[in-house]
């Protein structure tokens, strides 16, 4: 009885072990997802500068047909910024749900190990 108890308790330092691993894992997640909206922030910017160099250049026609081509490629990265800001997020989403399944399970073995232990040890 006193090993099951034991078994027990290792488990939950265990699934305590794992939470702050998840934990950590999901403040680099964070991290990552503000430094890349910090880039998409900057392209944007980018963006808007070579707009308006292309309203100021427009009376030459090589110069601004390089600018537009510039900002085709430009709205096409952040394009693809924002996808992987969109697959961050879901990821982000994911392991919160993670997380959260795996405070219920924590919280599980707390009220099993408690009744057991209620039941087992006070109810002589």
């Amino acid at each position: 009885m006193l090993l099951l108890l034991l078994l027990l308790l290792l488990q939950f330092i265990l699934l305590l072990r794992l939470l702050l691993l998840l934990l950590l894992l999901l403040l680099l997640l964070l991290l990552l997802l503000l430094l890349l909206l910090l880039l998409l922030l900057l392209l944007l910017l980018l963006l808007l500068l070579l707009l308006l160099l292309l309203l100021l250049l427009q009376l030459l026609l090589l110069l601004q047909l390089l600018l537009l081509l510039l900002l085709l490629l430009l709205l096409l990265l952040l394009r693809l910024l924002l996808l992987l800001l969109l697959l961050l997020l879901l990821l982000l989403l994911l392991l919160l749900l993670l997380l959260l399944l795996l405070l219920l399970l924590l919280l599980h073995y707390y009220y099993y190990y408690y009744y057991y232990y209620y039941y087992c040890c006070y109810k002589y």
